[in-house]
């Protein structure tokens, strides 16, 4: 194994972090900022507020999103499988 091949499986290792986080992430930054905006606009700055719609809202988007999160490991650890039987 040579650096080229640490470097691709680097890079498939991020991308494939990003395609599995992302999604999630992206859906919780635009649920927190309406609240931010919302709490902003009626000066209600209770807490809990900014934290319970955010919960559930991330919880029912790992539902939604499991199964293209799960797709994508499991290709990804296939991936490195076929690599590691490739190497020996």
């Amino acid at each position: 194994m040579n650096s080229s091949d640490v470097i691709d499986i680097a890079r498939d290792t991020i991308f494939v972090t990003l395609q599995v986080g992302g999604p999630i992430l992206l859906i919780a930054l635009v649920v927190g900022l309406i609240i931010s905006l919302f709490q902003a606009l009626t000066q209600i700055q209770e807490m809990t507020l900014s934290f319970v719609p955010k919960i559930l809202i991330i919880f029912l988007s790992v539902l939604l999103f499991m199964p293209f999160m799960l797709s994508t490991m499991t290709a990804f650890t296939e991936r490195m499988a076929d690599r590691i039987v490739g190497l020996g």
